[in-house]
């Protein structure tokens, strides 16, 4: 597990991480995001931490501190969805290569029959990148239905198209190998073994003043459903410690593979620090796996088993050519550098301002540079 240290010991150069500092500073007074935390951790000690700007705005400002919770968003899909992937296969209970149908029977007819846990986990499944799929699905157990009912986007293989959709089908056949919810898997195969007590689902209400708000009501997600949408019952009030994504809120509970997971910098870099110290908790194939290129030949940007790898103008573009990494849509990310045996974590709640606000497109890459530059 990473320890706490200073920069000395972290190879960091602290004017260096003054202008990374400052750089957040910025982000906050141009509306990239109200607050933010973000971390550095190099040779297993973390170097840097800091905190700015707000936790929430509205109806009260509430400032950010290194504790803050964060809704993940879509780290999930790589801080749960997938190690808890690679263990079951790691214990022979789930082969990559196997059709999806041979555990989720009800997924089958054309060329679903085709796909298989590993385009799930890469994204080349052709399943579509996002429905809303709880206009169709009121209960956590319709939801797989729903998903088996669409309609394949491309044929399997053929193109990398990020889905949600085929991480939430992945998250049920993790279940149904071994029985269990996925927060369940989750606690028995990442949290519980690395001893988080701050990364789960569905905050207790007594941790919802530390938690990060989100979206005030869910005027994107209603944009996003359109006229499908018409009349559904809609949360309006601000989102703090509840799952900001819809799928995962209004059909699954708070609970899903893909979205859902809350936790705190350090947790986050403590799961991501397990990447560059293989043979504890994952071993040292399923990583080298995972961080190989899963596209072959299909079309698009380069995909590892759930994490984007580096390559021109992706936000890590800054680092090494053996890097990966990953965001969430409420504003989060990581990024790992195996060769600076870096990890960089960013957790804003940018969509506090709006779903629609997409500044920090624009930022993270700024954010990924300046930590380069601070490398000793």
């Amino acid at each position: 597990m990473l320890r706490a240290g200073d920069p000395a010991e972290a190879e960091l150069d602290p004017g260096r991480l003054a202008a990374v500092e400052g750089l957040l500073a910025e982000g906050v007074r141009d509306g990239v995001f109200p607050g933010a935390v973000a971390l550095l951790a190099r040779g297993g000690v973390v170097g840097w931490q800091y905190a700015c700007g707000d936790a929430q705005v509205t109806p009260a400002r509430r400032p950010a501190a290194l504790n803050t919770i964060y809704d993940l968003a879509s780290l999930t899909k790589v801080a749960a969805a997938l190690p808890v992937a690679l263990a079951l296969m790691e214990r022979a209970l789930l082969d990559l290569d196997a059709p999806a149908h041979s555990l989720l029977h009800e997924f089958t007819g054309g060329t679903r029959d085709l796909v298989t846990f590993r385009h799930l986990l890469a994204h080349t499944s052709g399943l579509p990148s996002w429905r809303p799929l709880y206009l169709q699905a009121a209960m956590r157990e319709d939801v797989l239905e729903v998903i088996c009912q669409e309609p394949l986007v491309t044929e399997p293989g053929e193109r990398v198209e990020y889905s949600d959709l085929g991480i939430i089908l992945l998250g049920f056949a993790l279940e149904r190998a071994v029985g269990g919810r996925i927060d369940a898997l989750v606690s028995e195969y990442v949290t519980a073994p690395l001893g988080l007590q701050e990364t789960m689902y569905t905050p207790p209400p007594e941790l919802r003043e530390r938690c990060a708000a989100t979206e005030v009501g869910h005027a994107y997600e209603r944009e996003k459903a359109g006229e499908e949408g018409r009349g559904y019952s809609w949360r309006e009030e601000v989102l703090c410690g509840e799952v900001h994504d819809g799928n995962a809120y209004y059909a699954m509970e708070g609970v899903a593979p893909h979205a859902g997971l809350f936790s705190t910098a350090w947790e986050v870099a403590n799961v991501t620090f397990q990447w560059l110290r293989p043979g504890g908790w994952l071993s040292d194939a399923a990583i080298t796996e995972a961080t190989t290129d899963q596209r072959a030949g299909a079309e698009g940007y380069p995909r590892g088993l759930g994490w984007v790898l580096h390559h021109e103008g992706t936000f890590f573009e800054a680092f090494g050519p053996r890097s990966f990494g990953h965001t969430g849509f409420t504003g989060t990310s990581v990024a790992v550098d195996p060769d600076q045996d870096l990890v960089a974590v960013l957790l804003t709640n940018r969509v506090h301002l709006g779903g629609s606000n997409t500044k920090i497109q624009e930022f993270r890459p700024r954010f990924h540079r300046a930590v380069r530059e601070a490398l000793r």
